[in-house]
């Protein structure tokens, strides 16, 4: 049995337990439960990636990184571009966030995947690792991004117009990077101190409504800068080895009230990703309980769009500004529940166009929609809690509620329904066999020995 490694006498025991525990990742045996969860999220991620590539965001991010030529080291999903490691992990970082289909950590406010999976992908693809070692380092990618958030306390940090995905996304695709560079503790704590240095992001992005500035900040900044980060110190770069205790340490520049244990509670035994969360509809998060709400009550109660004369939807206060009366579709609650009514369901063609948002039978249902902020909704952990409730023109009044909506940790999806959604965002990119193959890829991913192979499957 090997000897546990000893604590320098120049950090605490903080940074030591982390920095180790993220060295040793990359030889961690997983349980099988965490597993076919982190399977999930990629199937979920790589989705979303595809289905980006055919939005502004993702065309934007694609075109940038093209223009500037570089290595041919790594692939950019759903085209057939190879070019650097960086270059490709912004580029995917950009695709998957390109609108609201990919995953998030509920309670810290964070998108995990769409930073922490290219970051990690890159490399491996690079250095032709396995799919074994990618999954560990995607893993230890989530662990690090919501640990080192709930640290700081996402919320308060908010109050201040931080934005979290650009700080927690970092640190967690630098600890993928680290594992999969396979840095020794000392340089990974390196990789954190220039991760703090790195550490911004405003909620300014939520005034841009195209929502490039936003996939930037919530996607490829953080995959880029995570994996810069840590091959910048796999290149021979040291700096601070304590950036977490000490004067002017990241911890207290960022939070009045820190929770400093969250980085080591637990740790290897309460995995992060299991607080993930998929969301059902490829939607913004907000408008994932509402919509689950009203397709159980449409399946209960059988009617259809006529037979609304009234529609209230209650969520948390504090998400309400977010989704109400907005002009995008993918965030607009009013449209998406229209839709949903009509529909029966949301597909993703549905919820990206701005065309449809001017249907005569969308504005007119949309008139008889209304959003309420409610206090008794909020939620810490953020499980898209909401309450429906509807007049019929017969006269019956039908509610609803959701305190876990589908999708949240205490509702998760299947397989099956992770696969159905997949389907529908992969397929209009790479055709519905190959999107199959993919899938059943991703889902054997730990039998991948080389994970450049994917590509011959993701490439447009």
């Amino acid at each position: 049995m090997s000897k546990p490694p000893v604590m320098p006498d120049n950090v605490s025991p903080l940074i030591h337990e982390v920095s180790t525990y993220i060295a040793a990742a990359r030889k961690t045996r997983l349980p099988a439960v965490i597993v076919e969860r982190a399977k999930l999220h990629l199937v979920d991620t790589f989705a979303a990636m595809l289905s980006g590539t055919k939005l502004l965001p993702g065309k934007r991010g694609i075109a940038y990184v093209k223009s500037l030529g570089g290595r041919a080291e790594a692939g950019v999903i759903g085209t057939r571009l190879v070019t650097s490691v960086l270059q490709a992990a912004l580029a995917n970082g950009m695709c998957g966030h390109a609108d609201e289909t990919d995953d998030t950590h509920p309670p810290t406010r964070t998108h995990p995947g769409t930073s922490v999976i290219p970051s990690a992908l890159a490399i491996a693809e690079r250095d032709r690792r396995s799919g074994r070692d990618f999954l560990r380092a995607m893993v230890i990618g989530y662990e690090i991004n919501a640990r080192s958030m709930l640290a700081i306390k996402a919320m308060p940090l908010m109050k201040t117009g931080h934005h979290a995905g650009a700080r927690g996304q970092l640190f967690g695709a630098a600890a993928a990077a680290s594992c999969m560079l396979g840095l020794d503790a000392r340089r990974v704590r390196y990789v954190i101190s220039y991760c703090a240095q790195q550490a911004s992001g405003l909620y300014s992005l939520l005034r841009d409504t195209e929502h490039i500035e936003k996939s930037y900040a919530m996607g490829g900044m953080p995959a880029e800068h995570g994996l810069a980060a840590a091959m910048m110190v796999k290149s021979g770069f040291t700096g601070v080895e304590d950036i977490l205790t000490g004067e002017y340490n990241y911890i207290d520049t960022y939070s009045v009230d820190p929770d400093r244990e969250a980085w080591t509670r637990d740790l290897g035994t309460d995995y992060m990703i299991m607080r993930g969360g998929i969301k059902r509809w490829p939607v913004g998060a907000p408008v994932q309980g509402p919509l689950h709400v009203l397709y159980e009550l449409m399946r209960e109660h059988k009617f259809k769009a006529g037979d609304v004369e009234k529609l209230v939807v209650r969520i948390p206060e504090r998400e309400l500004g977010v989704v109400n009366r907005q002009r995008m579709s993918d965030i607009s609650v009013q449209y998406l529940m229209a839709v949903m009514l009509l529909d029966g369901t949301v597909s993703f063609a549905a919820a990206h166009t701005t065309r449809r948002m001017k249907d005569a039978r969308i504005v007119a249902l949309r008139q008889r929609i209304d959003a309420v902020g409610d206090a008794t909704l909020t939620d810490p952990l953020r499980r898209w809690r909401s309450v429906v409730e509807i007049k019929l023109k017969d006269g019956r009044f039908i509610t609803g509620q959701t305190l876990a909506a589908k999708g949240t940790f205490e509702n998760p999806l299947t397989r099956p329904e992770v696969e159905e959604k997949a389907l529908d965002l992969m397929v209009p990119v790479i055709g519905k066999a190959r999107s199959r193959k993919l899938m059943d890829a991703l889902f054997d991913v730990e039998s991948i020995k080389d994970m450049r192979s994917l590509r011959k499957l993701y490439a447009a």
